[in-house]
């Protein structure tokens, strides 16, 4: 590890521009939540024209100060909260501290370093999100003020983490909603090839550059391990499987066999490499389609598995899209249903911010109970508890798993 880097002296508070809510705003500020939207800030023509990840001192439409704020005109969330200190300097020192405090947290839930090291406001870095793979770091900058700092951001993670190499991953739809484009790159070294990942018993090989987010889904990682607990003996069905996860997991978890089915032959190329170095591809098999098309033709040929899991991409990522992603929801759950084995069980899996705990389960429910199925849940699941979810913002535990013990 290299040296720390040393504290910057804070600006005063009168050299930082002002950005104001209006009278009766930021009641969700009021109750600790880092966000503004831009409807409660007071948008006269200098606010407007501040650049996109400026850091500015909020301040209530009485000028209280609330703190340092990264402000983004162009964004529904206009101002991201900080620091409490309104002249606080958000520079490399600051980032250097936050990022000692998530790696300390990271240290004591985890034996190897592999996990996601930032998720963003559950460690107090609104928009950022860092995945470590050993050596390797994989970044997210998904909000304006964040991008600007990626340098700073790069020095810090030098200081705390002396990274071999450090990706950083802009093709997020995240960055779209700031108003931000880019591309996937290196921003330090050189990757030879997917990263060799291991959990819960399996090996995952997580391509950087090419896959899905940052190459692998942490989040899952118990979820995966209780699965795993239901496989002993089982054929395992893992729908939206990417790079095997629930599949390989249920493989070494003793599973007799496991088919995993993804629209990317890539991602499923990666998981017949991971079952082939767990030596467990003879009990392994992989199947290219759209996932409600292949769920309707396994049913069609008579297929059944003694565990289902589908965990689908976000069919609800905003408010707008939630009737229908809900729709979806009931629709995986009643085409997966009727795959399921008398006493089998089934997995049903959501990462829509939008859809709550309590509409994802009853749209399940209704999918379920439409494949004409019976019943009960065993088991909810959420994100490892290295993606902390922000006291007062409860979107930010967007994850639910639900398991269920299907008689009927």
């Amino acid at each position: 590890m290299t040296d720390a880097i040393p504290p910057a002296d804070a600006p005063p508070v009168e050299a930082r521009p002002v950005v104001r809510l209006k009278p009766k705003s930021g009641r969700r500020l009021g109750q600790g939540a880092p966000w503004a939207y831009a409807d409660e800030i007071a948008m006269d023509r200098r606010t407007k024209a501040r650049a996109p990840g400026e850091i500015v001192a909020l301040e209530s439409a009485d000028r209280v100060p609330l703190g340092a704020a990264a402000f983004n005109p162009n964004s529904t969330i206009a101002a991201r909260l900080l620091d409490p200190d309104p002249g606080a300097s958000i520079d490399a020192a600051w980032l250097a501290a936050k990022l000692r405090a998530a790696l300390a947290l990271r240290a004591r839930l985890h034996d190897a370093p592999f996990y996601r090291l930032v998720h963003a406001e559950g460690d107090g870095l609104p928009g950022l999100v860092i995945d470590r793979f050993g050596d390797v770091l994989a970044v997210q900058p998904n909000a304006a003020w964040i991008d600007r700092l990626l340098p700073d951001l790069l020095e810090a993670l030098d200081a705390v983490a002396a990274p071999r190499v450090v990706v950083v991953n802009a093709a997020s739809r995240a960055r779209a909603l700031e108003g931000l484009e880019g591309e996937t790159r290196l921003a330090r070294g050189a990757l030879d090839g997917p990263v060799e990942v291991r959990m819960n018993g399996a090996i995952y090989l997580a391509d950087l550059i090419g896959g899905q987010k940052t190459g692998l889904f942490y989040d899952q990682r118990p979820n995966h391990a209780f699965a795993a607990r239901l496989a002993k003996g089982a054929d395992a069905l893992d729908v939206f499987s990417h790079v095997g996860g629930f599949a390989l997991a249920a493989l070494a978890g003793g599973a007799a066999s496991a088919l995993a089915v993804d629209s990317s032959a890539p991602a499923l190329e990666l998981a017949r490499a991971g079952a082939a170095r767990m030596g467990v591809a003879d009990r392994f098999a992989t199947r290219q389609g759209q996932a409600f098309e292949t769920l309707r033709a396994l049913g069609e040929e008579g297929a059944s598995f003694d565990l289902v899991i589908c965990d689908p991409p976000a069919f609800a990522p905003n408010r707008a899209a939630l009737e229908a992603g809900l729709r979806a929801y009931e629709k995986t759950a009643r085409l997966a249903a009727r795959l399921v084995r008398q006493g089998g069980f089934l997995c049903l899996c959501s990462c829509s911010h939008a859809a709550d705990a309590e509409s994802f389960g009853a749209a399940c429910a209704r999918g379920i109970a439409a494949a004409g199925r019976r019943g009960a849940l065993i088991h909810s699941g959420g994100a490892g508890p290295d993606h902390p979810i922000h006291l007062a913002l409860p979107e930010t535990g967007y994850l639910k798993a639900l398991f269920w013990r299907l008689d009927g």
